[in-house]
C-alpha cells in the first residue's frame, strides 16, 4: 500500500478515536488498534496509540480540571497501582484468552442492561466501591493492560454528567497513561517512525478533541447515558471477537 494511503488512513483513524474519546471520554484504543495494528503492525500501533491517548487526556483536562472529581479520581489510581502487583501475579496463571473473554461479555451484559433498564441505582462517593473498582483496573491494567473497562462501568454507575464523566476519566486515564508509555520507551518502542506519526496526527487529534468535546456539551444526560452504553456494549463485543477469532 502506497505510504501516503496509509499515512491518511493513520491519521482518519487517529481524528476519529479522539472524537470518540472527547465526546464520551473513553474508547480510543479499542476503535483504533485493529486497524492500525493493520495499518502500521503492532509494534508501532501500540506506542502510537499510547501517545495520543495522553495527548487526548491532557487536551481534554486542560479546559476542564475543575470538572473532574478529583477525590474519585485520587482513590480509582492508589486502588489501581495497588491492584498491579496482583495482575503481575496472575499474568502466568491465568488465561489471557479466558479473562477477556468473560470481561468482554460481561461488559456487554452490563451495558445491555443498562440500555433497557437504564433506571439502576446509583452508586454513592462512599471510598468501597472505587477502591473495588480501581483495584480490579490495576488487576486487569497489570495483566493484559485492559485497565479502562472497569473504570468506565464506575463511573456509569455514578452517573455523572456527560463533562463529569468525561473530565474524571480522563484524570484517571493520564497518570496511568503517562506510565503505560513510558514503560513503552524502555522497552524500545519509540521509534522514529512512531513519533513521525504522531506529530503528523497530532493536528487531527486536536480537532477531534475539539469536536468530540462540543457533541459532549451538547447530549443531554438521559441521551449520553444511552450512548455510554452502546459503546460499552460495543467494546465488549469487540473485545470478545477480537480474543477469540483475531490474532494480531
Amino acid at each position: 500500500m502506497d505510504s501516503g494511503l496509509i499515512y491518511s488512513l493513520v491519521v482518519l483513524v487517529l481524528f476519529s478515536a479522539a472524537f470518540l474519546r472527547s465526546a464520551v471520554g473513553f474508547g480510543d484504543a479499542v476503535l483504533a488498534m485493529p486497524f492500525l495494528a493493520v495499518l502500521v503492525g503492532v509494534r508501532t500501533a501500540t506506542p502510537l496509540v499510547a501517545f495520543c491517548a495522553s495527548s487526548i487526556a491532557f487536551f481534554i483536562l486542560v479546559g476542564n480540571w475543575r470538572k473532574a472529581d478529583w477525590r474519585a479520581t485520587l482513590h480509582l489510581i492508589l486502588a489501581t497501582l495497588a491492584g498491579i502487583p496482583f495482575g503481575l501475579f496472575f499474568i502466568t496463571r491465568l488465561s489471557e484468552d479466558i479473562l477477556k473473554t468473560a470481561l468482554g461479555a460481561l461488559i456487554l451484559v452490563y451495558g445491555a442492561y443498562r440500555l433497557f433498564r437504564p433506571n439502576i441505582k446509583k452508586l454513592g462517593s462512599s471510598l468501597p466501591p472505587a477502591y473495588a473498582f480501581g483495584f480490579a483496573a490495576g488487576m486487569l491494567g497489570g495483566a493484559y493492560n485492559t485497565n479502562g473497562p472497569p473504570i468506565v462501568v464506575y463511573g456509569t454507575m455514578r452517573r455523572w454528567d456527560p463533562e463529569h464523566f468525561r473530565a474524571t476519566l480522563q484524570g484517571y486515564f493520564l497518570p496511568t497513561g503517562l506510565f503505560i508509555l513510558a514503560g513503552h520507551g524502555v522497552s524500545g518502542l519509540w521509534t522514529f517512525r512512531v513519533l513521525k506519526l504522531y506529530l503528523l496526527a497530532v493536528p487531527f487529534v486536536l480537532l477531534g478533541v475539539y469536536l468530540g468535546g462540543k457533541l459532549n456539551r451538547s447530549l443531554p444526560l438521559k441521551l449520553f447515558e444511552k450512548w455510554i452504553n452502546i459503546v460499552l456494549i460495543a467494546l465488549g463485543i469487540l473485545l470478545v471477537v477480537r480474543t477469540v477469532f483475531i490474532q494480531y
